[in-house]
């Protein structure tokens, strides 16, 4: 795959990320019922789930400047390991927030190739 193909890709990545993160932090900052029902379910107040909707948008304005993506993809990426966490711990499904870390992990490694050098590199 050319440079250019990775680098496009990587971009169409970010961009579909960036509209489920950007939704579901909306959610979460509008107190949306069926949102609040979720983090009642697992035990947050509205006020908390408020709070990760805002460290869930900082954490994807920092994705998607360049400069900062790479910074932005880590924090997005515990964020999801999180997300997994609480799923795990309250008995609910966790393929949707694993898939969404596998191609956050995708779109990090096609945009930043010199994180895939420093993952890879045998010293």
């Amino acid at each position: 795959m050319s440079q250019k193909a990775m680098n496009i890709t990587g971009w169409v990545l970010t961009i579909v990320l960036a509209l489920l993160f950007a939704m579901s932090a909306f959610m979460k900052l509008g107190l949306n019922e069926t949102a609040v029902q979720q983090a009642a379910a697992a035990g947050m107040d509205a006020a908390t789930y408020r709070i990760i909707g805002v460290v869930e948008i900082l954490s994807l304005l920092l994705f998607l400047v360049p400069r900062t993506g790479l910074l932005g993809a880590l924090l997005l990426i515990a964020y999801m390991g999180g997300a997994i966490a609480t799923h795990l711990q309250h008995q609910q499904p966790i393929a949707m927030a694993v898939a969404v870390q596998v191609v956050l992990w995708i779109a990090t490694l096609l945009r930043h190739p010199e994180l895939k050098q420093r993952l890879v590199a045998a010293k």
